[in-house]
């Protein structure tokens, strides 16, 4: 029972609570942004998903570095690796999701007959977002926004 408490409270942190918070946040605008540009502007599902994550990404630096993880950055140049590294992990989970909704759409789309195409691209994405959602914070926590060592101060 106690080390269910001590996991409990591990996964119950700050960080964690706040990161699902602003992880929805990050979901909504990208999700909304993806469908908009889809079903209003009329392009391709990869094209609107490849915005959506993008303008997400913005949103993402500011709210995580502000608000989630705490950001050791003090000068222009540390900011500006922080930024580099935040862009360079989402860029890969930005991959994974380009490549995971093309599946999901292209490969898998009959399995969504009776949805319209639209409905079915809002599926497919949600599902590829729950997984880019994980795969962030790990990324933001251990390589983005990591404590630095005695040596790197």
């Amino acid at each position: 029972m106690e080390k269910l408490k001590i996991l409990f409270k591990k996964i119950c942190s700050k960080e964690v609570i706040f990161y699902l918070i602003f992880g929805v946040l990050t979901t909504i605008v990208n999700i909304v942004v993806s469908y908009i540009f889809k079903a209003f502007v009329h392009i391709n599902e990869n094209l609107a998903s490849t915005i959506g994550i993008i303008v997400s990404i913005l949103f993402a630096y500011f709210t995580n570095s502000r608000w989630v993880f705490t950001s050791y950055a003090n000068t222009k140049k540390e900011k500006l690796v922080e930024f580099g590294k935040f862009i360079l992990g989402r860029s890969f989970t930005m991959v994974i999701e380009i490549v995971g909704v093309f599946l999901l759409v292209d490969v898998i789309h009959s399995f969504y007959g009776m949805f319209s195409d639209n409905i079915a691209f809002l599926i497919n994405k949600c599902i590829i977002t729950v997984i880019v959602i994980i795969l962030n914070f790990f990324i933001s926590k251990f390589f983005t926004f990591k404590k630095l060592s005695k040596k790197e101060n």
